[in-house]
Protein backbone atom coordinates (compact mmCIF):
# COMPACT_ATOMS: atom_id res chain seq x y z
CA UNK A 1 0.00 0.00 0.00
CA UNK A 2 1.44 3.44 -0.95
CA UNK A 3 0.43 6.13 1.09
CA UNK A 4 1.76 9.58 -0.89
CA UNK A 5 1.37 12.94 1.44
CA UNK A 6 -1.47 11.01 3.39
CA UNK A 7 -3.64 12.13 6.53
CA UNK A 8 -1.29 10.25 8.45
CA UNK A 9 1.68 12.39 6.75
CA UNK A 10 2.22 15.61 9.05
CA UNK A 11 4.03 18.74 8.76
CA UNK A 12 6.58 17.92 11.29
CA UNK A 13 7.00 14.85 9.31
CA UNK A 14 7.94 17.04 6.44
CA UNK A 15 9.94 19.28 8.73
CA UNK A 16 12.25 16.62 10.54
CA UNK A 17 13.15 15.19 6.61
CA UNK A 18 13.58 18.45 5.49
CA UNK A 19 16.35 18.88 8.29
CA UNK A 20 17.46 15.43 8.75
CA UNK A 21 18.33 15.03 4.47
CA UNK A 22 19.91 18.52 4.08
CA UNK A 23 16.33 20.41 2.13
CA UNK A 24 15.96 23.01 4.60
CA UNK A 25 17.87 23.97 8.28
CA UNK A 26 16.42 26.74 11.05
CA UNK A 27 18.34 29.94 9.85
CA UNK A 28 21.07 30.78 12.56
CA UNK A 29 20.37 27.69 14.37
CA UNK A 30 23.81 27.69 16.60
CA UNK A 31 22.51 30.79 18.22
CA UNK A 32 18.81 29.24 18.49
CA UNK A 33 17.69 30.28 15.09
CA UNK A 34 15.35 33.39 13.68
CA UNK A 35 11.79 32.72 13.71
CA UNK A 36 10.50 32.20 10.51
CA UNK A 37 13.83 32.60 8.34
CA UNK A 38 15.01 29.05 6.72
CA UNK A 39 18.37 28.11 5.15
CA UNK A 40 18.39 25.71 2.15
CA UNK A 41 20.72 22.72 2.37
CA UNK A 42 22.47 21.06 -0.17
CA UNK A 43 19.51 19.04 -1.38
CA UNK A 44 17.29 21.87 -0.67
CA UNK A 45 19.05 24.57 -3.06
CA UNK A 46 18.85 22.53 -5.95
CA UNK A 47 15.24 21.13 -5.96
CA UNK A 48 14.36 25.25 -5.44
CA UNK A 49 17.01 25.76 -8.17
CA UNK A 50 15.45 22.90 -10.80
CA UNK A 51 11.69 24.68 -9.77
CA UNK A 52 12.86 27.73 -10.38
CA UNK A 53 14.41 26.75 -13.79
CA UNK A 54 11.04 25.08 -14.47
CA UNK A 55 8.80 28.45 -14.08
CA UNK A 56 11.42 30.13 -15.77
CA UNK A 57 12.01 28.09 -19.60
CA UNK A 58 7.75 27.70 -18.76
CA UNK A 59 7.35 31.70 -18.92
CA UNK A 60 10.08 32.64 -21.00
CA UNK A 61 11.43 30.28 -23.29
CA UNK A 62 7.61 28.70 -24.09
CA UNK A 63 6.07 32.03 -25.42
CA UNK A 64 7.42 34.58 -27.65
CA UNK A 65 6.09 37.10 -26.57
CA UNK A 66 7.59 37.05 -22.67
CA UNK A 67 10.74 38.13 -21.82
CA UNK A 68 12.55 38.32 -17.98
CA UNK A 69 14.20 41.52 -15.67
CA UNK A 70 16.09 40.88 -12.60
CA UNK A 71 15.03 44.45 -10.75
CA UNK A 72 16.84 45.48 -7.37
CA UNK A 73 15.68 45.14 -4.05
CA UNK A 74 16.00 48.56 -3.00
CA UNK A 75 13.32 51.17 -4.67
CA UNK A 76 12.85 54.76 -4.82
CA UNK A 77 10.44 55.32 -1.81
CA UNK A 78 7.74 56.69 -3.96
CA UNK A 79 7.79 53.49 -5.71
CA UNK A 80 5.77 52.03 -2.48
CA UNK A 81 3.50 55.22 -2.10
CA UNK A 82 2.48 54.59 -5.80
CA UNK A 83 1.59 51.07 -5.41
CA UNK A 84 -0.49 51.79 -2.55
CA UNK A 85 1.91 50.09 0.22
CA UNK A 86 2.86 53.03 2.50
CA UNK A 87 -1.06 53.55 2.80
CA UNK A 88 -2.28 50.35 2.52
CA UNK A 89 -0.68 47.01 3.15
CA UNK A 90 -1.33 46.32 6.23
CA UNK A 91 -2.81 43.13 8.65
CA UNK A 92 -5.80 43.57 10.62
CA UNK A 93 -3.74 42.01 14.06
CA UNK A 94 -5.88 41.08 17.33
CA UNK A 95 -4.19 40.02 20.73
CA UNK A 96 -5.62 37.44 23.00
CA UNK A 97 -5.13 39.25 26.51
CA UNK A 98 -5.06 35.71 28.57
CA UNK A 99 -2.42 34.04 26.11
CA UNK A 100 -0.49 36.89 25.18
CA UNK A 101 -1.00 35.42 21.16
CA UNK A 102 -0.94 37.66 18.64
CA UNK A 103 -3.68 36.69 15.51
CA UNK A 104 -4.55 37.62 12.37
CA UNK A 105 -8.37 38.63 12.87
CA UNK A 106 -9.23 38.15 9.21
CA UNK A 107 -7.11 34.37 9.42
CA UNK A 108 -9.27 33.63 12.84
CA UNK A 109 -12.64 34.09 10.58
CA UNK A 110 -11.67 32.36 7.64
CA UNK A 111 -10.82 29.34 10.10
CA UNK A 112 -14.67 29.85 11.94
CA UNK A 113 -15.70 29.87 8.33
CA UNK A 114 -14.11 26.46 7.02
CA UNK A 115 -15.69 25.04 10.56
CA UNK A 116 -19.10 25.66 9.04
CA UNK A 117 -18.32 24.28 5.65
CA UNK A 118 -16.99 21.41 7.07
CA UNK A 119 -20.33 21.08 9.13
CA UNK A 120 -22.11 21.04 5.43
CA UNK A 121 -23.32 24.82 6.33
CA UNK A 122 -21.31 26.42 3.57
CA UNK A 123 -24.27 29.39 2.92
CA UNK A 124 -23.38 30.37 6.51
CA UNK A 125 -19.36 30.27 5.83
CA UNK A 126 -20.17 32.76 2.96
CA UNK A 127 -22.51 35.01 4.49
CA UNK A 128 -19.85 35.02 7.59
CA UNK A 129 -16.79 35.77 4.87
CA UNK A 130 -18.58 38.37 3.06
CA UNK A 131 -19.44 40.35 5.98
CA UNK A 132 -15.83 40.07 7.16
CA UNK A 133 -14.68 41.82 3.89
CA UNK A 134 -17.33 44.39 3.58
CA UNK A 135 -15.99 45.56 7.36
CA UNK A 136 -12.68 45.62 6.64
CA UNK A 137 -13.33 46.80 3.15
CA UNK A 138 -14.52 49.97 5.29
CA UNK A 139 -11.92 49.85 7.75
CA UNK A 140 -14.53 48.79 10.90
CA UNK A 141 -11.99 47.10 13.21
CA UNK A 142 -14.47 47.59 16.22
CA UNK A 143 -16.65 45.69 14.14
CA UNK A 144 -14.70 43.01 12.95
CA UNK A 145 -13.41 42.85 16.54
CA UNK A 146 -17.24 42.38 17.85
CA UNK A 147 -18.14 39.87 14.76
CA UNK A 148 -15.52 37.63 16.56
CA UNK A 149 -16.80 37.86 19.69
CA UNK A 150 -20.15 37.19 18.09
CA UNK A 151 -19.05 33.83 16.32
CA UNK A 152 -17.47 32.69 19.53
CA UNK A 153 -13.94 32.27 18.35
CA UNK A 154 -11.58 31.74 21.39
CA UNK A 155 -7.81 31.83 21.06
CA UNK A 156 -6.75 28.30 20.78
CA UNK A 157 -4.06 28.81 23.99
CA UNK A 158 -6.08 30.46 26.63
CA UNK A 159 -9.58 29.09 25.68
CA UNK A 160 -10.73 32.57 26.04
CA UNK A 161 -12.08 35.22 24.07
CA UNK A 162 -10.97 38.27 25.55
CA UNK A 163 -9.81 40.08 23.05
CA UNK A 164 -7.84 43.43 22.19
CA UNK A 165 -8.99 45.62 19.78
CA UNK A 166 -8.05 45.14 16.18
CA UNK A 167 -5.28 46.99 15.07
CA UNK A 168 -4.05 47.53 11.01
CA UNK A 169 0.03 46.92 11.04
CA UNK A 170 2.05 47.72 8.21
CA UNK A 171 4.37 44.79 7.08
CA UNK A 172 7.28 46.78 5.16
CA UNK A 173 10.53 46.27 6.34
CA UNK A 174 12.28 49.58 6.05
CA UNK A 175 16.27 50.98 6.71
CA UNK A 176 18.39 53.73 5.66
CA UNK A 177 20.32 54.34 2.73
CA UNK A 178 23.16 57.40 3.17
CA UNK A 179 26.39 57.59 3.93
CA UNK A 180 25.80 59.83 6.70
CA UNK A 181 22.71 58.82 9.44
CA UNK A 182 21.82 62.08 10.13
CA UNK A 183 21.26 62.85 6.35
CA UNK A 184 20.19 59.09 5.76
CA UNK A 185 16.65 58.95 4.22
CA UNK A 186 14.65 55.90 4.79
CA UNK A 187 13.62 53.25 1.70
CA UNK A 188 11.87 49.89 2.32
CA UNK A 189 12.88 46.54 1.42
CA UNK A 190 10.64 45.37 -1.18
CA UNK A 191 7.38 43.74 -0.32
CA UNK A 192 7.04 42.20 -3.75
CA UNK A 193 8.92 42.21 -7.24
CA UNK A 194 5.68 43.23 -9.07
CA UNK A 195 6.76 46.71 -8.85
CA UNK A 196 10.13 46.35 -10.28
CA UNK A 197 8.58 45.09 -13.74
CA UNK A 198 5.90 48.12 -13.44
CA UNK A 199 8.70 51.04 -13.46
CA UNK A 200 10.53 49.18 -16.31
CA UNK A 201 7.66 48.55 -18.07
CA UNK A 202 9.12 51.29 -21.27
CA UNK A 203 12.02 50.51 -20.63
CA UNK A 204 11.39 46.50 -21.71
CA UNK A 205 8.65 47.82 -24.17
CA UNK A 206 11.07 50.57 -26.02
CA UNK A 207 14.49 48.12 -25.66
CA UNK A 208 13.05 44.41 -27.21
CA UNK A 209 10.33 46.49 -29.22
CA UNK A 210 7.59 44.36 -27.63
CA UNK A 211 4.21 44.90 -29.03
CA UNK A 212 0.99 44.12 -26.98
CA UNK A 213 -0.14 41.93 -25.43
CA UNK A 214 3.41 41.25 -23.76
CA UNK A 215 4.93 39.95 -20.74
CA UNK A 216 7.72 40.61 -18.22
CA UNK A 217 8.92 37.29 -15.72
CA UNK A 218 11.10 38.08 -12.78
CA UNK A 219 12.41 35.57 -9.89
CA UNK A 220 13.56 37.49 -6.49
CA UNK A 221 13.61 37.95 -2.92
CA UNK A 222 10.82 39.73 -1.35
CA UNK A 223 10.55 40.40 2.34
CA UNK A 224 7.31 41.53 4.68
CA UNK A 225 7.46 41.82 8.47
CA UNK A 226 4.88 38.77 8.91
CA UNK A 227 3.34 39.04 12.68
CA UNK A 228 2.00 35.64 12.66
CA UNK A 229 4.57 33.75 10.27
CA UNK A 230 3.97 30.18 10.97
CA UNK A 231 3.67 26.71 8.85
CA UNK A 232 7.23 26.00 8.30
CA UNK A 233 8.44 27.58 5.06
CA UNK A 234 4.95 28.49 3.60
CA UNK A 235 4.72 31.91 5.43
CA UNK A 236 8.01 33.53 6.21
CA UNK A 237 9.50 37.14 6.55
CA UNK A 238 12.18 36.82 3.58
CA UNK A 239 10.79 34.93 0.57
CA UNK A 240 11.20 34.41 -3.23
CA UNK A 241 8.65 35.27 -5.87
CA UNK A 242 7.99 34.21 -9.13
CA UNK A 243 6.12 36.47 -10.57
CA UNK A 244 4.95 37.47 -14.71
CA UNK A 245 2.82 40.67 -15.36
CA UNK A 246 1.33 40.50 -18.55
CA UNK A 247 0.50 43.19 -20.73
CA UNK A 248 -2.90 43.87 -22.58
CA UNK A 249 -4.89 46.30 -24.25
CA UNK A 250 -7.68 47.52 -21.88
CA UNK A 251 -11.08 45.75 -22.58
CA UNK A 252 -9.21 42.11 -23.34
CA UNK A 253 -8.12 41.65 -19.68
CA UNK A 254 -10.76 38.66 -18.65
CA UNK A 255 -9.76 37.00 -21.81
CA UNK A 256 -6.31 36.81 -20.67
CA UNK A 257 -7.29 36.06 -17.48
CA UNK A 258 -9.26 32.79 -18.06
CA UNK A 259 -6.23 31.73 -20.21
CA UNK A 260 -3.69 32.15 -17.53
CA UNK A 261 -5.76 30.14 -14.96
CA UNK A 262 -5.76 27.45 -17.05
CA UNK A 263 -1.88 27.51 -18.31
CA UNK A 264 -0.74 28.17 -14.49
CA UNK A 265 -3.08 24.71 -13.43
CA UNK A 266 -0.86 22.81 -16.13
CA UNK A 267 2.30 24.00 -15.16
CA UNK A 268 1.44 22.52 -11.39
CA UNK A 269 0.59 19.45 -12.75
CA UNK A 270 3.38 18.90 -15.25
CA UNK A 271 6.16 19.68 -12.19
CA UNK A 272 4.02 16.58 -10.45
CA UNK A 273 1.47 17.64 -8.28
CA UNK A 274 -1.63 16.36 -8.99
CA UNK A 275 -5.20 17.45 -10.23
CA UNK A 276 -6.96 15.76 -6.97
CA UNK A 277 -4.37 17.90 -4.35
CA UNK A 278 -5.09 21.03 -6.85
CA UNK A 279 -8.00 23.65 -6.57
CA UNK A 280 -9.18 27.36 -7.53
CA UNK A 281 -10.28 29.76 -4.90
CA UNK A 282 -11.92 32.65 -6.17
CA UNK A 283 -11.24 35.58 -3.55
CA UNK A 284 -14.07 36.76 -1.87
CA UNK A 285 -12.51 40.27 -1.24
CA UNK A 286 -10.39 41.88 -4.09
CA UNK A 287 -6.47 43.94 -3.78
CA UNK A 288 -7.64 47.61 -4.05
CA UNK A 289 -5.93 46.96 -7.53
CA UNK A 290 -7.94 44.08 -8.92
CA UNK A 291 -10.71 43.29 -10.54
CA UNK A 292 -10.45 39.56 -10.57
CA UNK A 293 -8.06 37.49 -8.54
CA UNK A 294 -8.24 33.58 -7.69
CA UNK A 295 -5.99 31.25 -6.00
CA UNK A 296 -4.29 27.76 -7.15
CA UNK A 297 -4.61 26.19 -3.63
CA UNK A 298 -2.39 23.07 -2.72
CA UNK A 299 -3.94 20.42 -0.18
CA UNK A 300 -1.13 20.60 2.48
CA UNK A 301 -0.97 18.53 5.51
CA UNK A 302 -2.64 21.94 6.61
CA UNK A 303 -5.44 21.65 4.46
CA UNK A 304 -5.87 23.49 1.33
CA UNK A 305 -3.61 26.69 1.02
CA UNK A 306 -2.70 29.11 -1.61
CA UNK A 307 0.57 28.42 -3.95
CA UNK A 308 -0.27 31.12 -6.51
CA UNK A 309 -1.89 34.15 -7.54
CA UNK A 310 -3.65 35.10 -10.65
CA UNK A 311 -5.05 38.90 -10.33
CA UNK A 312 -6.28 40.80 -13.07
CA UNK A 313 -4.94 44.42 -12.01
CA UNK A 314 -6.60 46.86 -14.27
CA UNK A 315 -3.71 49.70 -15.26
CA UNK A 316 -3.47 50.41 -11.27
CA UNK A 317 -0.22 50.32 -11.27
CA UNK A 318 1.24 52.34 -14.58
CA UNK A 319 -1.48 54.87 -13.78
CA UNK A 320 -0.36 55.61 -10.52
CA UNK A 321 3.46 55.56 -11.26
CA UNK A 322 2.17 57.91 -13.85
CA UNK A 323 0.93 60.19 -11.50
CA UNK A 324 3.59 60.32 -9.19
CA UNK A 325 6.65 60.40 -11.28
CA UNK A 326 5.03 62.78 -14.25
CA UNK A 327 6.52 60.21 -16.91
CA UNK A 328 3.86 58.72 -19.32
CA UNK A 329 3.44 55.04 -19.04
CA UNK A 330 1.23 55.01 -22.37
CA UNK A 331 1.98 52.52 -25.10
CA UNK A 332 1.18 53.39 -29.01
CA UNK A 333 -0.60 50.75 -30.26
CA UNK A 334 0.03 50.61 -34.63
CA UNK A 335 -2.77 48.48 -34.61
CA UNK A 336 -5.35 50.77 -33.12
CA UNK A 337 -6.36 54.50 -34.71
CA UNK A 338 -6.38 54.08 -37.86
CA UNK A 339 -9.97 53.69 -38.49
CA UNK A 340 -10.48 56.74 -36.09
CA UNK A 341 -12.81 55.24 -33.96
CA UNK A 342 -9.95 53.83 -31.45
CA UNK A 343 -6.96 55.90 -29.71
CA UNK A 344 -3.32 54.24 -30.30
CA UNK A 345 -2.80 55.19 -27.30
CA UNK A 346 -3.47 53.86 -23.87
CA UNK A 347 -2.22 52.50 -20.71
CA UNK A 348 -2.34 48.57 -20.79
CA UNK A 349 -3.76 46.02 -18.20
CA UNK A 350 -2.46 43.87 -16.76
CA UNK A 351 -2.85 40.20 -16.10
CA UNK A 352 -0.33 38.91 -13.08
CA UNK A 353 0.44 35.55 -12.01
CA UNK A 354 2.47 35.52 -9.36
CA UNK A 355 3.86 32.21 -7.66
CA UNK A 356 5.60 31.65 -4.05
CA UNK A 357 8.95 30.02 -4.68
CA UNK A 358 8.85 28.23 -1.42
CA UNK A 359 5.69 27.83 -1.77
CA UNK A 360 5.64 25.44 -4.38
CA UNK A 361 8.93 24.27 -3.15
CA UNK A 362 6.93 22.75 0.39
CA UNK A 363 3.72 21.53 -2.06
CA UNK A 364 6.55 19.79 -4.38
CA UNK A 365 7.99 18.28 -0.82
CA UNK A 366 4.59 17.37 0.70
CA UNK A 367 3.80 15.83 -2.42
CA UNK A 368 6.26 13.92 -3.04
CA UNK A 369 6.63 12.47 0.56
CA UNK A 370 5.86 8.84 -0.01
CA UNK A 371 5.53 6.05 2.50
CA UNK A 372 4.92 2.60 1.26
CA UNK A 373 3.79 -0.28 4.08
CA UNK A 374 3.73 -3.82 3.48
CA UNK A 375 6.01 -7.01 4.22
CA UNK A 376 9.00 -3.67 4.82
CA UNK A 377 8.03 -0.28 5.02
CA UNK A 378 9.99 2.54 2.27
CA UNK A 379 10.26 5.96 2.36
CA UNK A 380 10.85 7.57 -0.53
CA UNK A 381 10.93 10.97 -2.21
CA UNK A 382 8.69 10.89 -5.42
CA UNK A 383 9.90 13.66 -7.41
CA UNK A 384 9.64 14.31 -10.97
CA UNK A 385 13.00 12.99 -12.47
CA UNK A 386 13.64 16.51 -13.90
CA UNK A 387 13.40 18.24 -10.49
CA UNK A 388 15.61 15.95 -8.18
CA UNK A 389 18.68 17.62 -6.62
CA UNK A 390 20.34 14.24 -7.63
CA UNK A 391 19.52 13.15 -11.46
CA UNK A 392 21.81 9.51 -10.42
CA UNK A 393 23.84 7.63 -8.14
CA UNK A 394 26.79 5.80 -9.39
CA UNK A 395 27.89 3.06 -6.80
CA UNK A 396 30.19 0.64 -6.85
CA UNK A 397 28.61 -2.89 -5.69
CA UNK A 398 32.93 -3.00 -3.41
CA UNK A 399 35.29 -1.10 -3.64
CA UNK A 400 38.03 -3.31 -4.47
CA UNK A 401 38.78 -5.26 -7.88
CA UNK A 402 38.90 -1.74 -9.88
CA UNK A 403 35.14 -1.63 -9.26
CA UNK A 404 35.59 1.80 -7.49
CA UNK A 405 37.79 3.56 -10.07
CA UNK A 406 35.08 2.19 -13.10
CA UNK A 407 32.18 3.39 -11.11
CA UNK A 408 33.77 7.22 -10.40
CA UNK A 409 34.86 6.92 -14.68
CA UNK A 410 31.55 6.82 -15.24
CA UNK A 411 30.05 9.02 -12.95
CA UNK A 412 33.03 11.84 -14.31
CA UNK A 413 31.80 11.14 -17.84
CA UNK A 414 27.86 11.52 -16.61
CA UNK A 415 28.51 14.93 -14.68
CA UNK A 416 28.26 17.52 -17.68
CA UNK A 417 25.08 16.49 -18.65
CA UNK A 418 23.16 16.27 -15.71
CA UNK A 419 24.03 16.28 -11.44
CA UNK A 420 25.93 12.87 -11.05
CA UNK A 421 27.22 11.69 -7.55
CA UNK A 422 29.67 8.41 -6.90
CA UNK A 423 28.93 6.49 -3.20
CA UNK A 424 31.02 3.82 -2.70
CA UNK A 425 30.21 4.16 1.60
CA UNK A 426 28.50 1.18 3.26
CA UNK A 427 25.96 -1.47 2.15
CA UNK A 428 25.14 -1.34 -1.31
CA UNK A 429 21.25 -1.48 0.01
CA UNK A 430 22.35 1.34 2.49
CA UNK A 431 22.82 3.56 -0.31
CA UNK A 432 19.81 2.70 -2.02
CA UNK A 433 17.88 4.02 0.56
CA UNK A 434 19.97 7.10 1.32
CA UNK A 435 19.36 8.31 -2.46
CA UNK A 436 15.61 7.35 -2.38
CA UNK A 437 15.29 9.88 0.90
CA UNK A 438 16.60 12.43 -1.09
CA UNK A 439 14.20 12.12 -4.41
CA UNK A 440 17.23 10.27 -6.78
CA UNK A 441 15.59 8.79 -9.71
CA UNK A 442 18.46 6.55 -11.00
CA UNK A 443 20.82 4.76 -9.21
CA UNK A 444 24.04 2.90 -11.34
CA UNK A 445 25.02 -0.17 -9.71
CA UNK A 446 29.05 -1.12 -11.04
CA UNK A 447 29.29 -5.03 -10.62
CA UNK A 448 32.34 -7.65 -11.97
CA UNK A 449 29.70 -8.17 -14.60
CA UNK A 450 30.35 -4.24 -16.04
CA UNK A 451 33.70 -5.15 -16.13
CA UNK A 452 33.26 -8.01 -18.52
CA UNK A 453 31.07 -6.91 -20.99
CA UNK A 454 30.39 -2.96 -20.19
CA UNK A 455 27.17 -2.91 -19.10
CA UNK A 456 26.25 -2.04 -15.06
CA UNK A 457 22.56 -2.24 -13.54
CA UNK A 458 20.16 1.11 -13.49
CA UNK A 459 17.63 0.78 -10.33
CA UNK A 460 14.46 2.92 -10.71
CA UNK A 461 13.63 4.88 -7.55
CA UNK A 462 10.02 4.30 -7.47
CA UNK A 463 9.42 0.74 -8.60
CA UNK A 464 12.92 -0.25 -7.67
CA UNK A 465 12.85 -2.03 -10.55
CA UNK A 466 16.15 -2.91 -12.00
CA UNK A 467 17.60 -2.99 -15.73
CA UNK A 468 20.55 -3.88 -17.40
CA UNK A 469 21.99 -1.36 -19.89
CA UNK A 470 25.14 -0.45 -21.57
CA UNK A 471 27.04 2.40 -20.32
CA UNK A 472 27.79 3.45 -23.64
CA UNK A 473 23.78 4.31 -23.71
CA UNK A 474 23.49 5.60 -20.13
CA UNK A 475 23.72 9.97 -21.12
CA UNK A 476 20.59 9.05 -23.44
CA UNK A 477 18.72 6.52 -21.66
CA UNK A 478 18.71 9.25 -18.47
CA UNK A 479 19.22 12.29 -20.20
CA UNK A 480 16.06 12.59 -21.69
CA UNK A 481 13.94 11.13 -18.49
CA UNK A 482 15.68 13.76 -16.33
CA UNK A 483 15.75 16.79 -18.38
CA UNK A 484 13.53 19.88 -18.16
CA UNK A 485 12.11 19.12 -21.77
CA UNK A 486 9.74 16.36 -19.93
CA UNK A 487 8.00 18.93 -18.11
CA UNK A 488 7.49 21.76 -21.09
CA UNK A 489 5.96 18.78 -23.39
CA UNK A 490 3.02 18.69 -20.51
CA UNK A 491 3.15 22.47 -20.32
Amino acid sequence: MSQNSAPSTTLQDIIAHAKEYGFVFPSSEIYDGLQAVYDYGQNGVELKNNLKQAWWKAMTQLHDNIVGIDAAIFMHPLTWKASGHVDGFNDPMIDNKDSKKRYRADQLLEGKAEEYTNLGQPEKAQALLTKMGALLSAEKLDEVRQLIIDENIVCPISKTSNWTEVRQFNLMFSTQVGSVAEDASNIYLRPETAQGIFVNFLNVQKSGRMKVPFGIAQIGKAFRNEIVARQFIFRMREFEQMEMQFFVRPGSEMEWYENWKATRLKFHQAIGLPASKLQYHDHDKLAHYANAAVDIEFEFPFGFREIEGIHSRTDFDLKNHQELSKKKMQYFDPDLGEDGKAIGNYIPFVVETSVGADRLFLATLCNAYTVETGEKERTYLKLHPALAPIKAAVLPLVKKDGLAEKAQEIANSLKSSFRTIYDEGGAIGKRYTRQDLIGTPFCIAVDYETMENGTVTIRHRDSMEQERVAITDLKEKIGYAVSMERILEEI
